[in-house]
């Protein structure tokens, strides 16, 4: 059982300076590269995002090597100055694979200890020249084996819904091993790893299936070595849902401010004002959980877990009532495919099931910190 009594100081919760300043550079950016439009034609596009705004990202502000230790080609930040950049894509919905590959591989190789892996990996990332995604973390899915032989490590099996599963130039699957469970990376060949695209709900976030037959593999780490990779992305994802709700609460709050009825603005009508203001509350709490989450990764506190399920559950919930919202009261507009409040909508109820589902998470917070249910005790009553 998790002390239930957090040990990060609360001045770790607020943004530094720096950290505010990077923000307003990275708001600006998004706003003049990642538009409506150039989301729309970017998702279509063959690889689902633009390229040359991923090669941007890293030679102009350095967001991929935010969190990566100088020695390895990064700025040496900590994870609470790439959870700004995760929240300001996630504001603007922008579609390059940095969840995957920051909030997730980067973090994966990092944690593994494997310096020969790191060293092979990490400064490609941080330049831009290399996109990752992580494949069979969570426990159920399809079961991914390793077998040794004369020329060296081979993995067999799928895994489903891989985000950026058929572009990554990079995938990390965990694998059971002959001595349990560990970290294997491959780099996808077609001969030996088919990746097949899924239509998914959230078009801005490829997903595919990865099926190894037989590809080549190195093992990453010692077994057992990527228990924290998980929260890590679910860390990555709050900061990115945070975003995405701050967009649709200042987008609906600017429409109802200049949409009029009755001779006033829509914004004026207490209705509007209390819906709106559940939203705001909701989105402070979001905020606080997202920052604590946030924390304990860039400390490596052993409070991850219960941090993490608290933003999953937490941020997920307040994005999909920023959307709904962000929908109902732009009116019939709001529905429409030419509005970009459906986009939005589609990453919140994608998002939400994306590591568990708000109600898995919740259970396994009330577990981290003793809260059991009675079963037999409800039963009688």
């Amino acid at each position: 059982m998790h002390d239930r009594h957090p040990d990060i100081d609360p001045r770790l919760l607020s943004e530094t300076d720096e950290q505010r300043e990077l923000r307003a550079v990275l708001r600006d950016f998004f706003a003049e590269v990642s538009g409506p439009d150039a989301v729309r034609t970017h998702m279509a596009g063959p690889r689902g995002h633009d390229e040359r705004l991923w090669a941007r990202l890293a030679g102009e502000i350095g967001v991929q090597g935010l969190a990566i230790p100088e020695e390895y080609g990064g700025s040496g930040y900590t994870f609470a100055e790439l959870a700004v950049a995760l929240e300001e894509s996630g504001r603007a919905l922008c579609s390059v694979p940095l969840l995957p590959t920051v909030g997730l591989a980067a973090p994966a190789l990092l944690g593994s200890g494997d310096r020969q892996a790191c060293e092979r990996y990490l400064p490609r990332i941080a330049n831009g020249t290399l996109t990752a995604t992580v494949a069979g973390l969570q426990d159920g899915e399809p079961g991914i084996s390793a077998e040794t032989t004369g020329g060296g490590t081979l993995l067999r099996g799928a895994a489903d819904f891989v985000l950026d599963g058929a572009g990554a130039d990079l995938i990390l699957v965990r694998a059971q091993a002959p001595d349990g469970p560990r970290l294997f990376a491959v780099e996808p060949d077609p001969d030996t790893c088919l990746r097949t695209p899924h239509r998914v709900l959230d078009e801005t976030r490829r997903q595919a299936r990865v099926e190894l037959r037989g590809a080549p593999a190195t093992p990453v780490g010692e077994p057992d070595g990527m228990t924290d990779v998980l929260d890590t992305g679910r860390a990555a994802l709050a900061a990115e849902q945070v975003g995405g709700s701050g967009h649709a609460l200042d987008a609906t709050v600017e429409f109802v401010s200049q949409r009029r009825q009755f001779g006033r603005p829509i914004g004026s009508f207490q209705a509007v004002k209390h819906r709106l203001a559940d939203v705001l509350v909701a989105l402070e709490a979001a905020r606080s959980a997202s920052a604590y989450a946030t924390a304990c990764v860039a400390l490596g506190s052993p409070q991850l877990p219960v941090a993490a399920a608290a933003a999953a559950a937490v941020c997920s919930e307040t994005f999909r009532l920023a959307t709904a919202e962000y929908v109902q009261l732009h009116g019939g507009i709001g529905f429409t495919w030419e509005h970009s409040a459906h986009l939005y909508v589609r990453r919140a109820r994608s998002g939400a099931v994306l590591f568990g589902t708000p109600a898995a998470h919740r259970a396994r917070l009330a577990e981290l910190i003793g809260l059991t249910l009675n079963t037999a005790t409800v039963t009688a009553a």
